[in-house]
């Protein structure tokens, strides 16, 4: 049984988190107001509850669930197992991270004035984007 490592992390938007997700791959994420147990890779329930969470069908055959648990101020932890951080380790979570952040800009740079003029990947993933306001 693998023991799970929680990482803390400065996200705070499940809808931007989802999102994130999503653009590396996870498409069937869940999100619910109340944590839920996650499992381990033999379907057992474990200890450890998420608000997101991916199910370990959608990881690989022998991974456990993996989740995002809400602190009491408003970031996220990771839920990742021991097993499952040969291939979800901090690299994978900085990517995680960098499309929250692309997508958090996109969605409050309009609700404070601002409109995207130019976005572009670099060749190292690095997403640049430029916005600006009009006075």
């Amino acid at each position: 049984m693998s023991h799970f490592t929680a990482i803390k992390t400065q996200i705070k938007d499940a809808s931007a988190l989802v999102k994130a997700l999503s653009d590396i791959g996870f498409k069937q994420v869940e999100v619910h107001d109340t944590a839920q147990h996650l499992y381990g890779f033999q379907g057992d329930i474990r200890s450890q509850t998420a608000e997101v969470i991916i199910r370990r069908k959608y990881i690989g055959g022998a991974s456990n669930d993996m989740g995002f648990q809400r602190q009491a101020d408003g970031t996220f932890e990771a839920m990742i197992s021991e097993y499952d951080r040969r291939q979800y380790s901090q690299p994978w979570l900085n990517q995680v991270t960098q499309r929250y952040g692309y997508h958090v800009l996109m969605a409050t740079a309009p609700a404070q004035g601002f409109t995207v003029e130019e976005e572009d990947v670099l060749a190292d993933g690095t997403i640049r984007v430029v916005v600006g306001r009009w006075a």
